[in-house]
């Protein structure tokens, strides 16, 4: 029987189960949703159960797909930030605290009180920031007292459904530097932050490399979705990083970055010192390969494109509002869009900001408005590119997600970055990534750089051009933000 490993990745939306051989081809694949809970205004949560039933079912989906092939490993990948507190007994207390909620303002004022930002930066790359896990922890303890009472671990989404599947508590560098009181420096709990803030280092699972292997398949679990008792599960990494490995980004190549454009857009810096942006404008995190990454991050990309179609052009489908914007011109005649619809993290960390439409006049077509809400997200993410270009500059953005799929927002993007864009034509996301550390943790590959020789290698490559309009446009877009700032 060939070889295959196992790539999971616990996303917002659902989950994505596929199995890879050693020749890096993907044999069988599934995905699995489940609900989004909004119980108040900026509150996001999920159910870990039905992350487990979903996570299962998908296994399993994939397991009845691998006939002739065995599985050898597992590697794991999910959705950053989130807090999974669990009782003495291991079970979920109450629902889990995504990645986007914004519920813990006073918390994040409560840390930097206790430890000031520029301490914070310096030890764990980035400032207390509302998304983060440590926040939600300090909510907890003060909103919900009956369920901190009962708080014997806390775990990142990934780690909880890696809990599930082999019954250890571990978690590895890449998310857990997500967390908020991560020592970038050493990638151990900083115990300095932790007792100035009067929480036990216990509640926090052992650290280990992300390609180790982190426990075994149960064999009640293996059972139940057809895979082998005592399938090593690799610990894998956050979706950012697993992703990355999955497009061979590593800081073995500092030149090459990546930029999704999803639901959020996400700019990838790799580099190989922990050098965090001053004021944390950006976010600075371990990879999965034992260097570092600086991540910018627009909350709202694809994100404000739905938000668009669906609220003032349902009728309309997504590739004919590409052609739309494609008539109107760079600059958008004037109309200038803010992407900030779930408030702001790269480089502003301002949860309250809020998405804006202006300049509109009679002379103004459904074109320019489309093209302008391309080119506000595209302006966004260029103030986060300036923040890493000055630590970590890239040459090259590996462009992935919905968005890259566009031939005329992949164009803006370029142009307003400034940076040349290859758009891979096997674009496989985090899951493939985990299956990558799967194959390294395991032994098939020595190391990650020779796994990556295994990747696809076909891509489509898109040249900046030099527009003025962009550049008097994005200097109209900072001044806005502003503006509006002002008036708030």
């Amino acid at each position: 029987m060939s070889n295959v490993v196992v790539g999971l990745d616990l996303g917002t939306g659902g989950v994505r189960a596929i199995a890879v051989d050693l020749q890096g081809q993907i044999i069988a694949q599934t995905t699995r949703s489940y609900p989004l809970l909004t119980p108040h205004p900026g509150w996001t949560e999920q159910n870990s159960s039905d992350w487990v039933e979903a996570s299962l079912a998908a296994l399993s989906d994939v397991a009845q797909q691998l006939d002739g092939y065995q599985a050898i490993a597992l590697g794991l990948s999910g959705q950053m930030h989130g807090m999974v507190p669990l009782d003495a007994e291991g079970k979920a207390i109450r629902s889990a605290i995504l990645w986007n909620d914004q519920r813990t303002g006073k918390a994040v004022a409560e840390i930097e009180a206790a430890i000031p930002r520029q301490e914070l930066i310096q030890r764990t790359g980035n400032p207390a920031i509302t998304g983060f896990q440590l926040p939600k922890l300090v909510w907890l303890r003060t909103e919900e007292p009956d369920a901190y009472a009962q708080l014997w671990q806390i775990l990142l989404p990934k780690d909880y459904l890696g809990y599930v599947l082999t019954g250890e508590l571990f978690t590895e560098p890449s998310d857990a530097s997500g967390i908020g009181c991560l020592n970038l420096a050493n990638r151990h709990w900083d115990t300095d932050i932790l007792n100035a803030l009067n929480l036990n280092p216990a509640l926090f699972p052992p650290v280990v490399e992300s390609t180790a292997i982190a426990g075994r398949l149960k064999s009640g679990i293996a059972t139940r979705v057809e895979l082998p008792v005592g399938l090593p599960v690799i610990a894998g990494g956050g979706d950012n990083a697993a992703a990355a490995i999955g497009l061979g980004i590593s800081s073995s190549n500092l030149n090459r970055g990546s930029l999704s454009i999803g639901t959020s857009g996400v700019i990838f810096a790799p580099c190989d010192r922990p050098i965090p942006d001053p004021q944390g404008r950006v976010h600075l995190f371990c990879h999965v390969d034992g260097g570092y990454h600086l991540l910018g991050v627009t909350l709202a990309a694809g994100g404000s494109l739905r938000w668009y179609r669906d609220t003032l052009t349902s009728q309309i489908s997504y590739t004919a509002l590409m052609d739309m914007a494609e008539r109107s011109l760079p600059g958008a005649r004037g109309v200038l869009f803010l992407p900030h619809l779930a408030g702001e993290r790269s480089p502003h960390l301002d949860p309250d900001t809020r998405g804006a439409l202006v300049n509109l006049s009679l002379a103004h077509t459904q074109a320019d408005i489309t093209r302008a809400v391309l080119e506000g997200v595209a302006f966004s993410l260029r103030e986060a590119l300036e923040v890493i270009s000055a630590i970590a500059p890239v040459h090259q953005l590996l462009a992935t997600g919905g968005g890259a799929k566009s031939t005329i927002w992949l164009q803006i993007l370029a142009d307003i970055l400034q940076t040349e864009l290859i758009a891979p034509k096997a674009e496989e996301g985090a899951a493939y990534g985990a299956a990558i550390l799967a194959m390294v943790g395991v032994g098939a590959y020595p190391n990650l750089e020779a796994a990556f020789k295994i990747l696809p290698q076909d891509s489509k490559v898109v040249q900046p051009q030099v527009n003025p309009v962009y550049e008097a446009g994005f200097e109209r877009y900072k001044l806005l933000y502003e503006a509006l700032k002002a008036v708030r």
